[in-house]
């Protein structure tokens, strides 16, 4: 092993770090991991298993991350519960229906020469897994999900989690306007089918916290309490809305509860009604970002990790 030092300069970014240190790499297979990533022990063995059986299209391997403390606190617990629902549930459902895979930060692994011919990092997005996510499939490459988990310590704190969250949306917004500069291309190397789901993806995740005080006021309305007349309903348009509301709530659940039979942390599932009060943490996080990305756009907010040792809470 060796350690790489960065060059000073303004820019002081993950990717550019990664750029930075891919050029003293010398495999064939790249991968990049969390400084307190925890990864399964068989973990290199499978991913050049899987390399060696798919084509030189297949040019990207994301593991699984999971939390080794998921009961230091109700933070980390909903943490815990939101992972294994992205990781066991959503990027596989992305995957088996040809959507374009944004990856995570850690537990990835590159064909070293698509990585190269891809250019690398963005160094100046905040969020440059999901970028180079959707620069593979604009370029024809595949990423596929593999079997294998990396443990690394949950954000339970609620200031650096929101700081963290604002990161990522920071870097959605970035990237989807990024690869929108120029629709028709996009449209073209991605085909109608993952270019809507481009669109599905950023644009829902995005909305779905900006916009999320704005569903909260239905929410109040059966309590007695009055709107501006500009937000009201009539009253079969509002129970269809507190239906629709009321059933996302139980799919939601239904999806948490799947989600954690997949893990192996065993939690009570009724912890995830707590979700219901976790995610608000999201749309101030989502604020935070859209005022970055007009202020200070490449501004990375580290979080602090080596906090909670893996047996944390247990």
């Amino acid at each position: 092993m060796r350690i790489i030092v960065v060059p000073g300069g303004r820019l002081k970014t993950k990717p550019r770090a990664l750029n930075h240190a891919l050029g003293a790499c010398r495999g064939a297979i790249v991968g990049v991991y969390d400084a307190e990533d925890a990864p399964a022990p068989d973990q290199l063995r499978r991913v050049v298993a899987r390399f060696q059986q798919r084509g030189p299209q297949v040019a990207c391997l994301q593991g699984v991350l999971d939390f080794y403390n998921p009961r230091t606190n109700w933070l980390s617990r909903c943490f815990t519960m939101e992972y294994a629902a992205w990781f066991r549930l959503l990027l596989p459902g992305l995957e088996r229906i040809g959507f374009p895979i944004p990856l995570g930060g850690t537990t990835l692994f590159f064909r070293r020469d698509a990585l190269q011919n891809l250019g690398a990092w963005d160094a100046y997005n905040v969020t440059e897994d999901a970028d180079l996510g959707m620069r593979l499939a604009r370029h024809g490459f595949r990423t596929e999900l593999i079997d294998t988990t990396t443990f690394e310590e949950a954000n339970c704190r609620a200031l650096p989690w929101v700081k963290q969250r604002s990161r990522w949306l920071k870097g959605y917004m970035m990237t989807y306007a990024v690869h929108m500069r120029d629709p028709a291309l996009l449209w073209r190397q991605l085909g109608w089918w993952k270019f809507m789901a481009f669109q599905v993806f950023f644009l829902t995740t995005l909305s779905q916290f900006l916009l999320a005080p704005l569903l909260w006021m239905f929410w109040v309305m059966p309590f007695g309490v009055t709107l501006h007349p500009e937000f009201s309903l009539p009253p079969a348009l509002h129970v269809i809305a507190l239906a629709l509301f009321a059933l996302s709530e139980v799919l939601q659940f239904v999806m948490t509860w799947a989600a954690l039979r997949k893990t192996p942390n065993r939690m009570n599932p009724l912890w995830g009604l707590m979700l219901h009060l976790y995610f608000p943490l999201g749309s101030l996080a989502s604020y935070k970002a859209a005022w970055e990305l007009v202020s200070k756009p490449f501004y990375w907010d580290k979080t602090t990790h080596g906090i909670y040792d893996p047996q944390g809470g247990s």
